[in-house]
């Protein structure tokens, strides 16, 4: 039997926070190879992304069960309102708290950051709910895959850079392009995995619309284009040479990346969700710190 505690740490969906804490660390990491870095702000940034990474979670979590997306048929890890282990007003109830913290700590970071963090703190909870909830959620129409891109790697890695330094230089949109598609990616996985369920309940995904080779292009390309940025930063802006590091996680792309080529069975495509979560995660760390090291 599940304990209540389990339960929650499953909504949270610890695996994917990956996608949140890394972009953090990347603009940390550029921010340090800059001579600006700012610890204070750095820590708030990072809370904040881990808060809106676990609000979007419970949202998601919530908005699928009540719209009929997740079902007895849906493969993958366990969505606790579908599954009877929270009730749906407790999820919700839920998913207010964690934005509402996350709210609390973006007010400091309006305080270091002005306006242009309150336009992306904004923007960055309401897209949590819109992603699957409200009148037009977006990853019910194939917008999914631009809004990852978008908050996981352009905004967290440019908003962490600016809450430092007030300032964002060429380079960091470089950093957050490789991020973001990095972490779309790991939608991507999520996507074709689900793809039958995902098209029997009318959630139009890029999968859905596209259908399954056509992803596996995309998530091809997601790989090498996120793998291909440090290359680009040392050539054209004269990162380190310790960012080359980063390359190094492209191991880490090996599994998941041959079994979303190779197989079709929801169940045979589970651990690439992962897999590809442990490479964002990984390639993260690498980059950061050869950023802020080299």
């Amino acid at each position: 039997m599940t304990s209540p505690a389990s339960a929650w740490v499953q909504a949270a969906r610890p695996k994917t926070l990956s996608a949140a804490a890394a972009p953090v660390l990347v603009g940390a990491g550029l921010a340090a190879s800059h001579g600006a870095f700012v610890l204070l702000p750095v820590v708030a940034a990072f809370a904040g992304a881990i808060l809106i990474q676990i609000g979007t979670n419970l949202a998601n979590d919530y908005y699928d069960f009540v719209r009929g997306a997740d079902t007895a048929d849906r493969v993958g890890p366990v969505r606790v309102t579908q599954a009877g282990l929270i009730p749906a007003a407790h999820v919700w109830r839920g998913m207010v708290g964690v934005l509402a913290a996350a709210a609390a700590v973006g007010t400091y970071l309006v305080f270091v950051g002005g306006w242009p963090i309150v336009w992306i703190g904004i923007a960055s909870l309401v897209c949590a709910v819109a992603y699957t909830g409200g009148p037009y959620p977006l990853a019910y129409h194939g917008l999914g895959d631009l809004f990852v891109f978008l908050f996981f790697g352009l905004i967290a890695v440019g908003g962490t850079y600016w809450v430092q330094a007030l300032a964002v230089p060429g380079d960091v949109p470089l950093a957050g392009a490789g991020m973001g598609a990095l972490s779309t990616a790991i939608l991507v996985a999520n996507n074709v995995r689900d793809l039958e369920t995902d098209a029997a309940v009318g959630k139009r995904t890029l999968a859905v619309r596209f259908g399954r080779n056509a992803s596996r292009v995309q998530y091809a390309l997601l790989i090498a284009g996120g793998l291909i940025v440090p290359v680009i930063g040392v050539a054209l802006y004269e990162w380190p040479a310790a960012a080359l590091l980063a390359l190094a996680a492209g191991t880490a792309s090996v599994s998941p990346l041959t079994l979303i080529m190779t197989r079709d069975e929801a169940k045979d495509l589970i651990p690439a969700l992962a897999g590809t979560a442990r490479l964002v995660g990984l390639y993260g760390l690498l980059l950061a710190a050869g950023l802020a090291f080299g």
